[in-house]
């Protein structure tokens, strides 16, 4: 069994990142927070992202419980798949991990910012640490029959083909999980207001707006007073720029996109 193990430091996106490298690796097996998966499908473990705290959750990602690591060591011996993708917070937790299930060839480490960019790493952390966001990578009825425990139902309705997409993962929000961050839109506009007092050619914000959904975007609709022959796309993106460093700076939030929208046109007079 060839071992590979990626790393980073919590709220960085290697679950999210999970899927595609083992679908480029050929990886058929995936550990990741106490739970065994196995194309597709969670097989064997409970995972950390239910635990009440975040002391019970660590202990639980890395098979401290004896009855826990049995279950998932048992069902790698039966499954006995030709590559594993470890996922965990440091080294250390990956050794840990490969020490309770008591896996003995050697590690091949990919550290998370070896196949994510800095920008996504950090909107992950964004998600992460403003709104609670884990994700699994296994589809949500995987997570559902984990999460419920009683869940009566046939295999075959459970493992039916036709409830699983390859390359879904599931979010969950953890207990132990704090809150949320909400930016006041009359700060968010102040902080627009601001930049665009660096741009002589705006002459009216109209709206800004900062979604949360997925990943922080930040989306602003101007209209501009310009002078005969004045570059737009590249006047839009110093505008963008600006909007980003300004944003990261006072909201300590890196945008993953700045939206700009340009709803009217002006041209000054000669």
């Amino acid at each position: 069994m060839e071992i590979y193990a990626l790393y980073g430091t919590s709220g960085t996106g290697k679950s999210s990142s999970a899927l595609e490298l083992a679908h480029r690796m050929n990886i058929d097996a995936i550990i990741d927070d106490g739970i065994l998966i196995y194309q597709g499908r969670k097989v064997a473990g409970t995972s950390a992202k239910y635990e009440k705290t975040k002391i019970q959750a660590v202990k639980r990602a890395i098979f401290h419980y004896e009855e826990h690591a049995t279950d998932v060591r048992r069902m790698l011996q039966q499954l006995l798949p030709n590559r594993i993708l470890i996922l965990g917070t440091s080294r250390r937790m990956i050794e840990r991990i490969v020490e309770a299930l008591e896996l003995t060839s050697p590690i091949e480490y990919i550290p998370i910012e070896s196949i994510k960019p800095p920008q996504e790493i950090e909107a992950a952390r964004y998600v992460r640490e403003t709104m609670g966001k884990h994700v699994i990578p296994i589809p949500r009825v995987e997570v559902e029959k984990d999460f419920l425990q009683r869940l009566v139902a046939s295999a075959q309705q459970i493992f039916s083909s036709k409830k699983e997409v390859i390359g879904e993962t599931t979010v969950v929000h953890p207990p132990f999980t704090g809150g949320r961050i909400v930016i006041h839109p009359q700060v968010l506009r102040k902080i627009v207001e601001g930049t665009c007092t660096y741009f002589k050619e705006v002459h009216h914000i109209q709206k800004t707006e900062y979604t949360f959904e997925d990943l922080p975007r930040l989306q602003v609709t101007l209209s501009l007073k310009l002078s005969y022959g004045t570059d737009i796309p590249a006047l839009a993106k110093d505008i963008q720029q600006a909007l980003y460093n300004e944003a990261s700076y006072c909201l300590n939030i890196a945008p993953a996109s700045i939206d700009l929208k340009i709803a009217g046109l002006e041209f000054a007079s000669v």
